[in-house]
């Protein structure tokens, strides 16, 4: 039989298509699908240190990787303004203090008035009881009689305000007192030299200022946090975001401790999208110990969404549009469709479709 050179130029190409393929079988092995995060360790309740006044920074009591208790002073600021403040409170207490003195001018003269007052309801009640008695021997009218009761009543009447308006004005005066002495006591403590203080017991990591150097109010002057316990702060991409759980593991690699992979679990998934990174803040409790207890390490980590150890894993390369590859056959290659489990950047999970024995192929590009 004759075959023309076109003809077997095509069975040639046929049979070398068929065979230019490399051929492999899919292995089991441990597979884990994960989201990439990047991030920091972050000391527990770590937070910045504001002043509160502003002055000259007279006196820097710490310095940096200090252990702290809950009050201890940090640093010492002077200022003027505090000093003016003090001063103006120191004359508000004094003044608040001479005011509720019982022989203070505001006082001796409200009691001076009760006084007067409590004489002559005295004196019209005396004259009260001789009319009534008049009245009843009919040695008076009973127009002078109404005269007096009028006048007794009048007099009682003034004397119970002259006492309630003593009394109000007392109690005035004993608001405005306490009130003067609080100021008084936080301008004390404000005062030419503001204390700034520790807010947790733990350990000062960084101070921004050093002695002399001006501080301005609400400016920060100190990092402080925990000592002994640290968490992972994640930055995660906003395409992973609706995959991240909170109780999901962390295998997180961080820079300074190179070899070591150190245990987390998600904790905590904010709400806010950074919009600069188009990530989203994951936090991540340690289950590990940081061997130097530094805050701020850089570091990476997988949130591991689901892994299986005993996965029919195939290359991704190997994959085909639709789900599909191609394996060998007697009669030649054949393409089946499959169903994916776990992905990963360069595997995937065959979860049926495929049996463990099948030769596939990978068409050379």
């Amino acid at each position: 039989m004759k075959y023309s050179v076109l003809v077997i130029f095509i069975l040639l190409c046929a049979v070398g298509c068929q065979r230019s393929g490399k051929t492999f079988t899919p292995e089991r092995k441990h597979l884990m699908e994960a989201i990439y995060a990047s991030g920091f360790v972050v000391a527990r309740d770590e937070y910045q240190v504001f002043s509160q006044a502003e002055g000259s920074l007279s006196e820097k009591l710490v310095t940096d990787g200090d252990s702290v208790k809950k009050g201890d002073p940090l640093f010492i600021i002077e200022g003027d303004q505090q000093s003016a403040r003090y001063g103006l409170a120191k004359e508000n207490y004094e003044m608040a203090a001479a005011n509720y003195k019982k022989d203070s001018p505001i006082l001796a003269e409200l009691q001076a008035a009760l006084e007067t007052s409590r004489t002559k309801m005295q004196f019209d009640s005396l004259n009260f009881v001789r009319y009534n008695n008049l009245l009843k021997s009919n040695a008076t009218t009973r127009s002078e009689y109404d005269r007096m009761k009028l006048l007794f009543d009048n007099s009682k009447n003034e004397y119970a305000l002259q006492k309630s308006r003593l009394e109000k004005t007392r109690n005035q005066l004993y608001i405005e007192l306490q009130n003067s002495k609080s100021q008084l006591q936080i301008a004390g403590d404000e005062s030419g030299r503001y204390v700034v203080k520790s807010q947790i017991d733990g350990k000062v990591f960084k101070t921004m200022k050093e002695k002399g150097e001006l501080v301005r109010r609400n400016e920060a002057v100190a990092i402080v946090g925990m000592d002994d316990a640290f968490y992972l702060q994640l930055n995660v991409d906003e395409l992973d975001v609706r995959r991240v759980k909170v109780g999901l593991e962390v295998l997180a690699k961080i820079d300074a401790y190179p070899g070591s992979i150190f245990r987390a679990r998600v904790t905590k998934i904010y709400p806010m999208i950074n919009k600069q990174q188009q990530s989203i803040r994951v936090d991540a409790d340690l289950a590990d110990p940081l061997p130097g207890n530094f805050s701020g390490l850089a570091l990476e980590a997988n949130i591991v969404i689901r892994q299986k150890n005993d996965a029919l894993v195939i290359p991704k390369a190997a994959l085909l549009p639709g789900d599909s590859l191609e394996i060998e056959t007697t009669d030649g290659v054949k393409k089946i469709k499959i169903v994916k489990g776990i992905e990963t950047l360069d595997e995937v999970e065959i979860a049926g479709g495929l049996d463990s024995a099948e030769t596939l192929v990978v068409q050379r590009k």
